[in-house]
């Protein structure tokens, strides 16, 4: 089932005005079936989104159909969002994986970490969201006083020194989030909130608990909340997870800078002069990668896994007319060249020192935020994938057809 949850037309526009197109869109799942918490934190999000969407020049669509991540059709959304749940079978988490190594932006609220068995699926739970297995909760569901430990990041620029959050159940985790270079915390509870919780069986009363957070290796962000305090006999809401401003503020600023439209530097619009990026394909994922971090000439443009090498990050450098020579990280003067300045489809790709080539020269062509496809000057041909899968797949020139393997997520590094 799909929810076509969109902002209405504002009001009051003159009716020859041009509708402004979405800054990016968002697609949020939902099993809605588990804990009449969980359950009515979701209803809750179905109504709060998507009239923050209105506000703020995004589309949000809700729906519970997980196969979405498992067939491509997430590819056309920016943000992807966990409301209480996470993938189960090993098509969907794959399609999820591909996601979010090909520079997808996403939000997971509270139980879409839970698990009891990390080892299940250990890039999730281990690697992505870095939290392990579920230890500990607090009960009853209550505010907490938040510290902000990080507001350099764009979804925490907005975030008082601390604040009082919304009414939630609280979780905490088998791994020390701190011992992680990959993790940033973002926020954590305050001293000043123990003891938290109401039943003195189930409460902190000391202790580290990170609540909000991101991995610097995706674009991600984690909220530990997302469970309304209820009236179980009678199935009746008692708390909003709406209602704290400042944490609602993290909400939009973070949506904002996973779906690009934050100022940040990845993904970037227009491509940055100066900034090197990576290029993830639509159609699997996989990154352009200078075989072995070779930078002589003649060294193969491959796809390969995406790990964030140098061997993978590249800085369009202005010709003229709109084109770009595309310079490889550990060389720049070596650029993406088609071999022998060919014209033919399946031209094979590689480095070659820089000497103002039409087969050097590529035009970025704006697909949505953050994704293009690049089009050869001496041929107008795009660089292509060859459709296949695994690593270490020679990169060519083929005609441009508008399919996923020509178009390139671009993620920034530093």
């Amino acid at each position: 089932m799909v929810l076509g949850l969109t902002a209405p037309a504002h009001a009051g526009l003159q009716a020859s005005a041009a509708p402004q197109a979405p800054a990016f869109k968002v697609v949020a799942f939902y099993n809605g079936t588990w804990d009449a918490a969980h359950i009515d934190f979701v209803k809750e999000a179905n109504e709060w989104f998507p009239r923050t969407a209105a506000q703020n020049n995004f589309t949000y669509t809700a729906t519970t159909d997980w196969e979405l991540l498992a067939n491509g059709g997430v590819n056309d959304y920016q943000v992807v969002l966990f409301l209480d749940d996470a993938p189960k079978t090993a098509a969907q988490r794959a399609g999820f994986e591909r996601y979010m190594r090909a520079g997808g932006g996403w939000m997971g609220f509270h139980s879409s970490a839970f698990t009891t068995n990390a080892g299940s699926w250990p890039w999730y739970y281990n690697q992505f969201l870095g939290s392990g297995n579920f230890r500990t909760n607090t009960w009853g569901p209550t505010t907490a006083v938040l510290r902000t430990e990080n507001r350099t990041h764009p979804s925490a620029t907005g975030l008082p020194a601390t604040f009082t959050s919304s009414v939630s159940e609280w979780y905490g985790w088998s791994n020390d989030l701190r011992a992680n270079p990959d993790i940033k915390v973002l926020a954590s509870v305050d001293p000043t909130s123990f003891p938290l919780g109401t039943d003195p069986n189930q409460s902190w009363y000391s202790g580290y608990y990170p609540i909000l957070w991101t991995n610097t290796q995706y674009r991600m962000l984690y909220a530990n909340f997302g469970h309304n305090a209820m009236d179980y006999g009678s199935n009746t809401r008692l708390s909003s997870t709406f209602a704290s401003a400042s944490q609602n503020r993290f909400l939009i600023d973070g949506l904002k800078w996973l779906g690009g439209a934050a100022g940040d530097p990845a993904p970037a619009d227009p491509i940055s002069e100066t900034a090197w990026y990576s290029l993830a394909d639509g159609a699997n994922g996989a990154c352009v990668d200078a075989r072995a971090a070779a930078t002589a000439n003649g060294t193969a443009i491959q796809q390969y896994t995406c790990n964030g090498t140098t061997a993978q990050q590249f800085q369009f450098r202005p010709t003229d007319g709109g084109y770009t020579r595309i310079a490889m990280r550990g060389n720049p003067q070596q650029v993406v060249d088609v071999t022998g300045v060919s014209a033919a489809d399946n031209a094979p790709l590689q480095l070659w020192a820089y000497g103002g080539g039409g087969n050097q020269q590529w035009l970025p062509v704006r697909e949505a935020p953050g994704r293009y496809h690049f089009t050869a000057r001496h041929s107008g041909k795009c660089l292509s994938t060859t459709g296949g899968t695994a690593n270490g797949v020679r990169l060519v020139q083929r005609a441009c057809d508008n399919s996923a393997g020509q178009s390139f997520r671009l993620a920034a590094h530093p």
